[in-house]
């Protein structure tokens, strides 16, 4: 480890700092958080920033001195971060025989930089510290004459850029929308009251299309996936969500690394790969949905999985005639499809009317990955899915919750069918129609009372300092979030978590993101945030079914 270190921004953690928040010292914030790189950079981070302030103010009121051990020695006075060789906790690293045995080649100073460097390790592999931030690391590797333990040669040696502190957004509250008093919850402590379940839908950026090319803004170390896969395990285990439905998710990712780690928390794991008459590359790199589920909270009953594509070949035997087949189905195959599990719950909810009643509730997930311009082919896959859905609730009187990435804006037909049941038949969505398979409109509709749950913070009354802020990143024309997806080119929404009604209530949700706070890094992904969609939360509780 070289011994020269500089501050680095912890903004733009690329750039150098030039200036530091002395607000952050005094409240004994982790000193990497108070160094920005310009007076603009500091100012446009400013109503984040001011958050750390806050929140380090009201601990310090709660826990006193306790907050020095916290931070240790970068809390403690001076810069802290500043130290070099000469002066802080590093002078003596490495140099005492009492600190480890004698390195093989000892540290020493490099005559062209005038650097010192210190041995930190001895394995193959080596994971930056706290200390090593701001800090060149140098990896050496020396052939060793067995018997003699001694160098057969010069050291062969790589160097890395300065350590930079692993970013780390400011977590998202679980905000109440139902009941007297408006208030949030802290996720790290939150678990699901007696009879509420807590669901997340996620697209989380698979890694075959997160490329330099498409996120030419997201610095290339930001986006690569060993970084991405381990910011985004830390961001869903930090959820603590009973359900999790994710999108984009590419098999080989789900098999190696999701469904092995997230078992180790607790978590069963359904999954559906997309499927592949379209798709030409790497068959273990096509991603699909994936849906996890508390083992302590539910138990697997039933799986369905729906291709569109085996829906769209009964369609076009049905009504297209066979000289225009082939142009029909290259319209209608995306490879798209929806995974649908069936759980009963394990917590008690049913209550004195229904003794001994099974509590089941059926999950959709999905992600309708359809071109902008094929409007009906959309909405086709949309309605197909909820017709099937239809099917399942009358069979089994069941809650359902609709989740995923469904490319279609609020006030689009297909947003329209899943929230109001039917799509207007003046709509202009449905002017698009080459293959005659939107007719007539009046079919286009389904008995599912879906409402999307993020409409609650909406229709909530009141006042507080919460709710005011959700309500400033609704869309007061379509009560739908301003955006769920976030890109330099784009900004909208198109993820939703759609339930039943007449069978389950919300009684919190995520706190949403602000886009200025998210376009310090252009758009996403960025550092913070590994992927270029925002992750929905909601918890549920199941009503008294009434017999009907």
């Amino acid at each position: 480890m070289s011994d020269r270190k500089v501050p680095i921004c912890s903004v733009h953690p690329m750039e150098q700092a030039t200036i530091q928040c002395l607000g952050c010292l005094k409240s004994k914030i982790p000193v990497a958080k108070s160094y920005h790189c310009s007076a603009k950079c500091f100012s446009d981070a400013w109503q984040h920033h001011k958050v750390l302030h806050e929140r380090a103010s009201s601990a310090l009121n709660e826990n006193g001195a306790e907050e020095d051990e916290l931070f240790g020695r970068f809390g403690s006075g001076g810069s802290g971060v500043l130290s070099t060789a000469g002066s802080g906790s590093l002078s003596n690293f490495g140099q005492s025989p009492s600190n480890g045995p004698v390195p093989l080649y000892p540290s020493g100073t490099d005559k062209n930089s005038g650097e010192t460097w210190f041995e930190v390790g001895r394995s193959r592999t080596y994971t930056p510290l706290a200390d090593d931030i701001g800090h060149a690391l140098k990896f050496e590797c020396v052939a060793v004459d067995a018997e003699k333990r001694t160098p057969m040669g010069p050291p062969t040696s790589i160097m890395t850029s300065r350590v930079i502190p692993a970013p780390t957004p400011t977590p998202r509250r679980l905000i109440q929308v139902n009941g007297d008093v408006l208030g949030h919850l802290d996720l790290d402590s939150q678990t699901s009251s007696l009879g509420t379940f807590t669901v997340l839908s996620y697209n989380i950026l698979a890694d075959a299309y997160a490329t330099s090319d498409a996120y030419s803004y997201c610095p290339t170390w930001a986006l690569s996936w060993t970084y991405r896969r381990q910011n985004l395990l830390r961001e869903i285990i930090g959820y603590h969500a009973d359900i999790i439905c994710l999108q984009e998710v590419q098999f080989n990712h789900f098999e190696d690394y999701f469904a092995p780690e997230l078992d180790k928390h607790g978590y069963q794991a359904l999954y559906k790969k997309r499927t592949t008459e379209v798709y030409s590359g790497n068959p273990m790199a096509i991603d699909g949905c994936a849906t996890f589920f508390r083992r302590d909270k539910f138990s697997h009953v039933k799986k369905y999985e729906v291709e569109f594509n085996k829906a769209a070949q009964s369609l076009t035997d049905a009504i297209i005639p066979a000289a225009q087949k082939r142009v029909a189905l290259s319209r209608l195959i995306k490879d798209n499809i929806a995974l649908i599990a069936v759980l009963e719950a394990k917590f008690g909810n049913q209550g004195a009317e229904n003794p001994g009643k099974r509590q089941l509730l059926c999950v959709a997930n999905t992600h309708i990955n359809v071109h902008q311009d094929l409007k009906d082919v959309k909405l086709w896959e949309v309605h197909t899915l909820l017709k099937g859905l239809e099917k399942i609730a009358v069979s089994a009187d069941i809650p359902m919750l609709v989740c995923g990435d469904f490319n279609s804006t609020p006030g689009s037909s297909p947003h329209g069918l899943l929230a109001v049941g039917k799509v207007d038949q003046l709509h202009p969505d449905l002017a698009i129609d080459p293959l005659g398979i939107l007719r007539p409109p009046s079919k286009l509709n389904h008995q599912l009372p879906l409402v999307s749950a993020y409409s609650s913070f909406a229709r909530m009354v009141g006042v507080g300092y919460d709710l005011e802020h959700q309500r400033r990143r609704m869309d007061p024309a379509t009560n739908e979030p301003l955006f769920t997806n976030c890109t330099r080119d784009f900004t909208g929404t198109v993820d939703y978590i759609f339930y039943t009604a007449d069978s389950l209530t919300v009684e919190s949700l995520l706190e949403l993101l602000d886009e200025e706070s998210l376009r310090k890094d252009t758009a996403l992904p960025s550092p913070e945030w590994s992927s270029d969609h925002i992750a929905l939360l909601a918890e549920f509780r199941c009503k008294p079914r009434i017999r009907r």
